[in-house]
């Protein structure tokens, strides 16, 4: 990394490029995380209750018990049946008689449940609206492998960019006389409210 003014600028501009929508949008779920309680809910349960053919009940006794991918065969009757769009790579616990798997994301929970003794399958899903979805990314909440690695890619920018601006900060101190007065006004206010106000 060059040390050269031009180099410092040319890495702190960078950094906040990549940076710019996503400090915007930690900095908005940092707000509504922090006003949760004030915030309504905004749930939307949808659920299904049906009855399973005989054929697709058979196709379930075969299974080894134990964790299992959702059997296709159940997927594909989920879609004809209600229209719901299970994911086929969920996975779940099978017993021998019952089977129930989750697939949590970010703002929604979702779950589907067979009872082979009854023939029957429930589905439920809870879409909790989009404050929480975002919420969830903030917090990287059921988001998944690549998400968690943007995030970790986006700190490390974040880190970049305040680095390289302090070191800007330091080139034209001699100039802005109140530099370091803010600077360390900066760096005490959040210290003073955590050792005073924070129990």
């Amino acid at each position: 990394m060059s040390f050269s003014l031009g180099g410092i600028r040319q890495w702190h501009w960078i950094s906040g490029a990549i940076c710019l929508v996503g400090m915007m949008l930690f900095a908005l779920t940092g707000i509504t995380l922090n006003h949760a309680a004030d915030i309504p809910a905004n749930r939307v349960v949808t659920t299904a209750e049906s009855q399973l053919p005989e054929a697709l009940v058979d196709q379930l006794l075969l299974l080894d018990e134990g964790e299992i991918q959702i059997p296709s065969a159940l997927v594909a009757f989920m879609q004809e049946d209600k229209s719901i769009a299970v994911p086929s790579s969920v996975s779940g616990e099978w017993d021998g008689i019952e089977f129930y798997a989750a697939w949590p994301g970010p703002g929604a929970d979702s779950w589907i449940a067979v009872d082979a003794e009854l023939a029957t399958v429930t589905y439920e899903s809870v879409d909790r609206g989009w404050i929480s979805y975002f919420n969830d990314l903030h917090k990287g909440r059921n988001t998944g492998d690549i998400w968690r690695w943007f995030i970790d890619i986006f700190a490390v920018a974040c880190i970049i960019f305040s680095v390289t601006g302090l070191q800007l900060l330091m080139r034209h101190s001699k100039n802005r006389v109140s530099t370091w007065p803010v600077t360390a006004l900066g760096v005490l206010v959040p210290f003073v409210i955590i050792l005073i106000f924070v129990h």
